[in-house]
């Protein structure tokens, strides 16, 4: 069974940073994707940043110059630094990924999500 696993929201000021990391476990063949997601309550989720296989990330226009995604080596781990952050950021935000599992079928998991608060 995959599993991601999320951490690193909270509380931060107008302006500030966090870095967000999400754990892949389990059992798997590879990682075809790797995505951040966020969701405002109410509202549908929006696809924050993306890695598709080795690809360079990409980026919601609403985040790019601010946000960088990253990945450990061993692609086990992805990361999203978020800087210079907006109260519009305010959101629950997921890991996503699309994973090549050993029952030789691509499935897509998800983190339980980490929630992210900005204030001015």
């Amino acid at each position: 069974q995959v599993q991601l696993e999320e951490s690193g929201g909270g509380l931060v000021h107008l302006g500030g940073s966090l870095r967000l990391s999400c754990t892949i476990s389990g059992s798997l063949l590879s990682i075809r994707a790797m995505n951040w997601y966020r969701r405002v309550p109410g509202q549908q989720y929006e696809l924050v940043a993306s890695i598709e296989a080795d690809e360079s990330p990409n980026y919601a226009d609403s985040v790019k110059g601010r946000f960088t995604m990253s990945r450990s080596a061993d692609k086990y781990a992805m990361y999203l630094q978020m800087n210079n952050l907006k109260p519009e950021d305010t959101a629950v935000y997921y890991c996503n990924a699309r994973i090549f599992g050993t029952m030789l079928t691509e499935q897509t998991y998800w983190g339980q999500g980490t929630s992210v608060t900005v204030v001015s």
